[in-house]
């Protein structure tokens, strides 16, 4: 969807005034991608395409420049969803968004509710389409009145209205809600990696929902589980297996929040990203535990280990 057809001509001016708008809108407009895209390469590409585009727009012409930011950048997450989604279907795996550090939640927007980059949350939004998806985020998400919204997505507001509902009903049913407080869910999730990493099946299977379930997401790129396991005693186990592999291998843990939930990210002697692990707290039990792998997620988070050649190392005598 082709939003500008001219090269501009760019003056000094025009390049602060880009410059100074790119500073105060860029975190926003990656926000709205990766809720999106749930994938960080493809959020930073649309918010690069979606600055060069704003950029051969006339500036004088233009109101309210935050407002046809958002309009870029959702008619190109869109367009990038219908690709993505014909690739998921073919995907290996369990498919899990890429993760987001504290750090980088913090730029992922201002309008952000507590759950919103959840991984839970950005997995249920993969049950719409592209277009239930802009309108429920941009309603949900972002606070927009359906009229902007109607604009945005080139709709009638009663039609965005309709779209939103349907939405809402889709999700609303499965939807997490993060009750307890940030401390409350830190002191949990460290007694659950405590444990695991103990090899203490008794506390671990306390601390894990009856239906817990364990997802891992290598793409095919990196060894991961083949598909979820589900139920408290499966989950116990595989984790007190995966963390002893994890000793083994020399692998350290460190605490982190993903996705703007308590988790943990897994390093090599060397200090290269194995994987990042998010955990869903819900009731004062482990309901979730998602395990990204795939190095194809994680190369923005710092330098990879090679999952295949430390365990090949490992078994070498």
């Amino acid at each position: 969807m082709m939003l500008v057809t001219e090269e501009p001509t760019v003056t000094g001016k025009d390049e602060q005034r880009l410059d100074d708008l790119y500073r105060a809108e860029s975190g926003r407009v990656f926000g709205i991608a990766y809720r999106m895209l749930g994938s960080v390469a493809d959020a930073e590409e649309v918010v690069q395409d979606t600055f060069v585009r704003f950029g051969a727009v006339d500036a004088e012409a233009v109101r309210q420049p935050p407002a046809l930011l958002t309009t870029i950048a959702t008619r190109l997450s869109i367009d990038r969803l219908k690709s993505a989604r014909a690739e998921r279907e073919k995907y290996v795996g369990a498919w899990l968004p890429e993760p987001l550090l504290v750090d980088e939640a913090d730029v992922a927007g201002q309008a952000e509710q507590a759950d919103s980059i959840s991984m839970a949350f950005l997995v249920l939004l993969e049950s719409l389409s592209p277009l239930e998806r802009a309108v429920f985020l941009l309603r949900e998400a972002f606070d927009y009145d359906y009229a902007a919204i109607g604009e945005i997505v080139e709709r009638g507001e009663e039609n965005c209205r309709q779209i939103a509902l349907r939405a809402r009903r889709q999700i609303e049913a499965h939807r997490p809600r993060f009750e307890t407080s940030r401390e409350e869910r830190e002191e949990i999730v460290r007694r659950f990696f405590t444990a695991a990493q103990e090899g203490d099946s008794e506390a671990l299977l306390e601390l894990l929902a009856a239906d817990a379930v364990l997802y891992g997401d290598g793409g095919g790129k990196a060894p991961a589980l083949g598909s979820p396991l589900d139920g408290r005693d499966r989950v116990a186990a595989a984790l007190i297996a995966l963390l002893r592999t994890g000793a083994r291998l020399g692998a350290r843990l460190e605490p982190v929040w993903v996705n703007g939930q308590p988790g943990a990210r897994f390093l090599a002697p060397d200090g290269a990203l194995i994987n990042v692990v998010a955990v869903d707290v819900l009731d004062g039990q482990v309901q979730a535990v998602r395990s990204v792998v795939n190095p194809e997620k994680l190369g923005h988070l710092g330098p990879l280990a090679d999952v295949t050649a430390l365990l090949a190392a490992r078994r070498r005598p």
